[in-house]
């Protein structure tokens, strides 16, 4: 026994040493190269992604002439910003935008609230009951919602919620509502019950307890699911094609539509209005980036 000790601590020794040995000049060069074709390839893919935004910025700033008779990665031979005030104009900007950062807000912020009850719901309780509604939630991600607009529209014009901010938003918040508890209810898991047991000897109500404790923690599932969300009905056609109907109820993507005809296209009116829509979801990304990545990950983790 003492010399299998003996041994087993030496060899503990020997891999310690091993371990804390400095790699040789071969392998720091072997990594450096490694490094640099990574590199190098992750720079090349940027790039791909890069072009087509910087051939949309560059068309935003030309005339239709230079549009079709110069090659998309020249430059414009003035940078005007007509297209931009044509934009304004024409897709009228000024109410468009309102209407879809009105309609974005709120049924991200009602997501949020409400597939983070659920979630919770869910994820505390066993029985079988809240397993059927699990289960029920994750069949809405593999129907698509587009497949259902005949029942959808039916459902809304008979609760008369055609051509209404409420109804649409009702839409989106209903169409959202399964992928929502899915990412919510795989990142509870990362929620401590022992602050939830804190919270009942202090005296905390559910309400307290879900408000005060439980959806602080889950800022980063609410940052993923502000991020997916909030792309999906900014940029949505779809649905509010077939909710709205009303020129002052429009959104951005609606409004768009009509710069294009089987007579005349206006592209760089398009670009242009296409660059000013997508700078409120970028910011959003930018901001919100860190706790995507850990709400994406979370759950894959921990759950």
């Amino acid at each position: 026994m003492g010399k299998e000790k003996i041994n087993h601590t030496l060899d503990l020794d020997l891999l310690e040493k091993q371990l804390l040995k400095k790699p040789t000049n071969k392998a720091r060069r072997l990594n450096r190269l490694r490094a640099g074709l990574l590199q190098f390839f992750m720079t090349i893919v940027a790039l791909l992604f890069a072009i087509p935004i910087f051939i949309v910025i560059n068309y935003s700033f030309k005339t239709t002439k230079e549009l079709f008779l110069s090659s998309p990665l020249q430059l414009p031979q003035s940078f005007n910003l007509a297209n931009y005030q044509n934009a304004f104009r024409r897709l009228q900007l000024g109410t468009t935008f309102t209407n879809t950062l009105f309609y974005t807000v709120i049924s991200v912020l009602a997501l949020s609230i409400l597939c983070g009850a659920a979630a919770w719901a869910i994820s505390r309780n066993k029985s079988k009951i809240y397993k059927f509604f699990y289960v029920y939630f994750l069949l809405g991600i593999f129907i698509p919602y587009q497949a259902l607009f005949l029942s959808i529209y039916i459902v809304g014009f008979k609760a008369g919620l055609v051509n209404t901010r409420l109804g649409l938003i009702l839409m989106y918040i209903a169409t959202g509502m399964s992928f929502g508890v899915f990412l919510m209810t795989s990142f509870m898991s990362t929620v401590p019950l022992e602050l939830e047991d804190a919270a009942k000897i202090d005296g905390c109500s559910v309400y307290k307890t879900y408000f005060l404790i439980v959806l602080p923690l889950l800022k980063p599932a609410i940052a993923t699911l502000t991020i997916l969300q909030a792309f999906q009905i900014w940029n949505d056609f779809l649905m509010a094609s077939l909710f709205i109907s009303k020129q002052e109820l429009r959104t951005i993507t609606l409004a768009m539509q009509l710069l294009f005809s089987q007579q005349a296209s206006d592209y760089t009116t398009a670009m242009a209005g296409i660059i000013v829509s997508v700078l409120p979801v970028a910011v959003l990304f930018i901001s919100l980036q860190k706790y995507f990545v850990q709400g994406m990950t979370a759950g894959a983790l921990k759950g």
